[in-house]
């Protein structure tokens, strides 16, 4: 199994240090979950892993867990799922979720089971610009449920859903997670996922 290695990275904005000197491993069935003031660098520091933003200093690396040998290229073994839903408002449901499913390595799950399971499928021949927000929220986490990467990168994964969405969302990572999955989630809503692997880091914390 894969784990994510973070080594002394450093990132700036201008003349403003975001990142300091930050190390941290993730392993296989471990979430990470970051939390910190608006601003503080916690979608930032999301990029940085993504491949989106490069360290000033240091390294970012997903490697085998047994060995140490280096998985490239490192988009295939990482899914990202941003504040925004990255969806074409023109097309429908169903074409939304198989253009993500190209954009990522995919498995064999049945997108139309995707969207069943986010409570989607009556929908799924309708243009995305009818959806509520929640509703687009949901799309996107149905692309997540036909990826086979490894690493999932979050941030703000709860916004606009509502209390079931909420927990709907929280069943997606926790069966991510039992599969050996891992994620990185920069959020301001509190999780109830009861898992014994999971960790918080404070950017912006002196401690």
């Amino acid at each position: 199994m894969p784990r994510l290695v973070v080594e002394g990275v450093s990132y700036s904005r201008g003349s403003q240090l975001i990142i300091d000197n930050l190390s941290f491993g993730l392993a296989a069935g471990e979430l990470l979950s970051i939390t910190g003031q608006n601003g503080i660098g916690k979608t930032t520091l999301l990029k940085l892993i993504a491949g989106l933003l490069i360290p000033e200093q240091g390294a970012i690396q997903l490697c085998h867990a047994d060995n140490g040998q280096i998985l490239t290229p490192q988009s295939n073994h990482q899914a990202w799922l941003g504040h925004r839903n990255a969806l074409k408002d023109t097309w429908t449901a169903l074409e939304n979720l198989l253009l993500l499913r190209q954009l990522r390595s995919a498995n064999e799950f049945d997108p139309l089971k995707a969207l069943s399971m986010v409570g989607l499928f009556k929908q799924r021949h309708q243009p995305v610009q009818t959806f509520s927000q929640g509703m687009k929220r949901r799309l996107a986490l149905a692309s997540l449920l036909l990826t086979n990467a490894p690493l999932w990168l979050l941030d703000e994964p709860q916004n606009s859903l509502d209390k079931e969405g909420i927990a709907l969302f929280e069943q997606m990572l926790a069966r991510h997670l039992e599969a050996d999955g891992m994620a990185l989630m920069a959020s301001h809503h509190a999780l109830s996922l009861s898992t014994p692997n999971c960790r918080y880091l404070t950017l912006g914390s002196s401690s």
